[in-house]
């Protein structure tokens, strides 16, 4: 039997307006609605319908994880400094780590992902190749140090996320159960009613090779992604990809010096010669862990620096400041060519290919060159995909034009590998009695970014509609004002409850019927049943929610479609 949730006994207030802060369509909805409450910046408390659509998602997740035989835990999100600092993300998080220290002066951060914590006890309980492979997952709270939390629950300073991580002895299992967490997360975003894309991705902090993410397209997100019109390519823009093609035997004049002054940017070059910002070459200088690294893009693309920290990390990249120039004649500012760079790594996007030919900073005052071909004039230390992806650029399986949207990162899933094993040393017993090295997986799911990309998905100019599996009940009824409406509303409700349909009851006394039919609209249970004027006849009406169809049934015919 369901429980009948009264609206009369249920603590919710509900809003007319829009928060002045709300940017996103979910932030506002889910405040408006009653479904969580700011507290301060990026902190939020969930009110009872937030948190039963909250424990929802959660049941799907552990539904569809318990399925692939992982095995729920549940470990401490105040963890100490010690195992972040082996893996050096205690210092590679920065400020995103909220850290603290307890009465003796020891350091201890919230954890913000626990890939050494989940070693560690492997490592505590796992002795022998017997023991694995092992995946281990939980549902908890996590803490980063957002420096502008924003759009409600999708980017808090706290937030819920299932994290679960798989143990293997071979490459070949560690595929297996990446492809377990692979076809359970389409399981359950499929179940939870959400429209997502599978890309292409990079690591990032968290390490390791093969990375996916999980993407719910939605104007609020705060991923861009780009989707091949033509074939199944799809990827987040960090991870596109340029092929480098040689230009072979093209004759290029001898680079020849130009008379260019006031013409620092990239802009005002193009304009003085009457040529199109794509011919020349853009070079960046940014300090690599302090060290000056000139990066070279064609002038019309710009560099995603990003992209640029991904390459490079876990070293600290940053742009060059004026002072960076001070004592360095060889750089300067505005002029920059990587011709005669001398103590300078260069390092170019793949479009600066060998037999390209460019105009380009001169490296003196005033002063460009043109002709400067890339292997003859200059070379390139290293080749990285660093521009900022566009519409319309190739796609790097069939050519064709590129699209881009945005979108909600809603899971991600990495192949660790080693890192985290050679970190702790993470060896079992092998078949041979010689020790092997685990190799693991880590698999995210964003549980609260979830329900806001649910609200993103599924809203339209009257409010929420959710879908059944997470929806706070299955059925609004609506008592329409009077007392015989009231009786019949809560009988209704009852034996609804009976059969199982989870029920949310308005029966509140002294409100409008409108201000009920409002709220009804705005909280957004799949279907709403209205008691209203032919109650006496045993006839209500039976709305749904999405798509707005109505219809009058007797008690008996509703109550049997809404138990079917």
């Amino acid at each position: 039997m369901a429980q009948v949730q009264r609206m009369s006994r249920l603590l919710v207030k509900t809003l007319r307006d829009d928060p002045a802060d709300a940017e996103t369509l979910s932030h506002k909805l889910l405040v408006r609605a009653g479904y969580v409450r700011r507290n301060s910046a990026g902190i939020w408390s969930w009110l009872p319908l937030g948190k039963k659509v909250l424990d929802n998602v959660s049941r799907v997740v552990r539904e569809e994880m318990d399925a692939i035989g992982a095995q729920e835990v549940l470990l401490p999100a105040l963890l100490p400094k010690e195992p972040y600092e082996a893996s050096a993300r205690w210092e590679e998080y920065g400020d995103l780590l909220f850290r603290l220290k307890d009465r003796k002066g020891g350091e201890y951060l919230l954890g913000p992902t626990h890939e050494e914590i989940f070693t560690l006890v492997v490592k505590d309980q796992v002795s022998s190749y017997k023991d694995l492979p092992v995946m281990l997952y939980q549902i908890q709270t996590k803490y980063r140090d957002e420096a502008r939390p924003r759009s409600g629950v999708l980017r808090g300073r706290e937030f819920q996320m299932k994290d679960s991580y798989s143990f293997d002895t071979t490459d070949e299992g560690l595929a297996e159960s990446y492809r377990l967490h692979r076809e359970a997360y389409q399981k359950i975003f499929a179940r939870l009613g959400l429209d997502y894309r599978i890309v292409s991705a990079v690591s990032g902090a968290m390490g390791g090779s093969a990375s996916e993410e999980f993407l719910a397209p939605a104007a609020a997100g705060e991923d861009t992604f780009v989707d091949c019109p033509n074939c199944d390519y799809a990827a987040n823009t960090e991870a596109v990809t340029f092929a480098l093609t040689p230009v072979e035997g093209a004759a290029h004049p001898a680079a020849e010096e130009l008379d260019t002054p006031d013409t620092p940017t990239i802009e005002s070059l193009a304009e003085l010669l009457g040529v199109p910002a794509s011919a020349t070459l853009k070079n960046l200088l940014v300090k690599v862990d302090g060290e000056i690294v000139a990066v070279g893009v064609p002038g019309n693309r710009e560099v995603d620096l990003g992209k640029l920290g991904g390459h490079l990390a876990p070293a600290v990249v940053e742009l060059v400041t004026a002072e960076d120039f001070e004592g360095r004649p060889d750089l300067v500012r505005g002029y920059v060519g990587p011709q005669g760079l001398e103590k300078v790594r260069y390092l170019a996007d793949p479009r600066v290919a060998p037999g390209t030919s460019w105009i380009t900073g001169a490296n003196k005052q005033d002063t460009h060159a043109r002709n400067v071909v890339c292997g003859r004039d200059f070379e390139v230390d290293q080749y990285l995909d660093v521009v900022v992806v566009e519409e319309g650029d190739p796609c790097p399986k069939c050519g064709t034009g590129l699209k881009l949207d945005r979108a909600i990162e809603i899971g991600h899933i990495f192949q660790l590998g080693r890192k985290y094993a050679d970190t702790f040393q993470l060896d079992v017993l092998g078949q041979n009695g010689k020790p092997v090295r685990v190799t693991m997986g880590s698999y995210g799911i964003g549980v609260s970014r979830a329900v806001a990309a649910l609200a993103e998905q599924h809203a339209d100019e009257q409010g929420l509609y959710w879908p059944k599996e997470i929806a706070p009940a299955d059925v609004h009824v609506v008592a329409a004002g009077k007392a015989l409406q009231t009786e019949l509303a809560l009988d209704v409700s009852e034996k609804l409850a009976a059969a199982g349909v989870r029920v949310l009851v308005d029966e509140r006394p002294g409100v409008s019927p409108g201000v009920k039919f409002t709220d009804a609209e705005l909280i957004g249970v799949p279907q709403i049943l209205v008691a209203g004027r032919r109650s006496g006849e045993g006839v209500v009406e039976l709305k749904d929610r999405r798509t707005g169809e109505r219809e009058e049934l007797t008690v008996e015919e509703a109550i049997a479609r809404l138990t079917a």
